[in-house]
Order: C-alpha cells, then structure tokens, then sequence
C-alpha cells in the first residue's frame, strides 16, 4: 500500500509542474505598436478586460498594404482604464505570453502589463 501513495504523490507532481508551466510561466515577452482599436469589460463570471490592437505594415511579396490584428487582456484595472479613454490613439503595449489562458487573467494568451508609448492620433 506505500506504493500507491508515493505513484499517487508522483502523478500530483507531476501534474502539478505542468499546470504551472501551461498557465503561470511566462513563454515570452515583447512589445506591440499600432493604433487601438477598443478594450472591453466583458465576462460571465470573471471580468476581464479584452482589446485589440491594428499593426499597419507592407507585405513582402508587393507593396500592398495589409493589417495586422493583436488581441490581447489586460489584468491591471488601471491600464485597461487608461486605454478605453484613449481608444483610437497610437500606442506600444508591453506584454507577456502565457502558453495558455486562464479565465480571470484574460480570454487571450498575451495578457498587457505596461504602456511603453502613446501618441494622440487627431483625424
């Protein structure tokens, strides 16, 4: 019978080590330019702020011009208000990327944490 608690402690572990690195290891950083496009307080349950950034740019092949979207959540209150007020502006977004997404960080895998840059974009 001690078998079974040190396979059943070993499976937890397991488990355990790759539920931390599915939803807590950060993968990969990096920064995103582009106009906003909006952010949203949106959930069932959990309420989460959502968004998407345009990334305007050419492609390789022509010289045809193409869009880019970036859709990213945002888990600091006070980012997500400072973007839904400035909807429609430049801006660099610093951000994390998770291997997957857990519901009260965010329904998308890139979770915003900074505002590196903003410009007012006047029509």
């Amino acid at each position: 019978m001690r078998w079974y608690w040190k396979l059943l402690l070993g499976v937890v572990a397991v488990l355990a080590a790759a539920a931390w690195v599915r939803y807590g290891w950060v993968f990969g950083e990096g920064a995103k330019a582009g106009q906003l496009n909006y952010v949203v307080r949106k959930g069932y349950v959990f309420k989460t702020y959502e968004g998407k950034l345009i990334q305007t740019g050419l492609r390789a092949q022509g010289a045809s011009l193409s869009s880019y979207e970036f859709e990213f959540s945002v888990a600091d209150e006070r980012i997500a208000n400072e973007l839904m007020a400035r909807s429609g502006d430049q801006f660099t977004l610093h951000y994390k990327e998770y291997l997957g997404a857990l519901p009260w960080r965010g329904h998308s895998k890139y979770v915003v944490d900074s505002i590196i840059s903003a410009e007012d974009v006047r029509p």
